[in-house]
């Protein structure tokens, strides 16, 4: 698979459905494959979607280094493991969101998609326009601790 990178503004119709960007799709499904990602919640106001393989790799990770018999190990399991779902594009390439989800991100027509490497994030636009604006300073911040990092 290659990197998955790009920021993509789309809208979400009446139903659900977002139209999956074409290069990601491309990047991410060759015609012999079934086209499903898993979606679940992220830890900031939106979803992440993972390809099946990658959402094995991360879930199988977490499930063996995780106890249910610690509290915040349950919490989570509860919030990212739980609430996945595994959502197929159709004919056209649009991802039909469940209603669970799409309320957790506030997603509601304008949407942004990112792709960030191995896994996508989806965004209401208005909160990811507003988180960015918050946390412009933070970003400064976690840049420079990225300094040395050489090229």
């Amino acid at each position: 698979m290659d990197f998955l990178t790009g920021e993509y503004r789309n809208t979400l119709d009446e139903k659900g459905r977002i139209l999956f960007p074409t290069k990601l799709r491309n990047q991410l499904f060759c015609d012999c494959q079934k086209s499903v990602l898993m979606v679940t919640k992220s830890f900031d106001p939106c979803l992440w979607l993972y390809t099946l393989d990658e959402w094995k790799n991360l879930s199988s990770r977490i499930m063996e280094t995780a106890s249910p018999f610690d509290r915040k190990n349950r919490l989570v399991l509860r919030s990212f493991i739980a609430p996945a779902q595994d959502v197929e594009l159709d004919k056209s390439g649009r991802l039909s969101i469940p209603q669970s989800l799409r309320e957790y991100a506030n997603l509601t027509k304008d949407c942004v998609v990112l792709g960030i490497n191995r896994y996508i994030e989806l965004w209401d636009a208005e909160t990811y326009d507003k988180f960015l604006a918050e946390n412009q300073k933070d970003l400064k911040d976690a840049a420079e601790a990225l300094g040395e990092i050489s090229f």
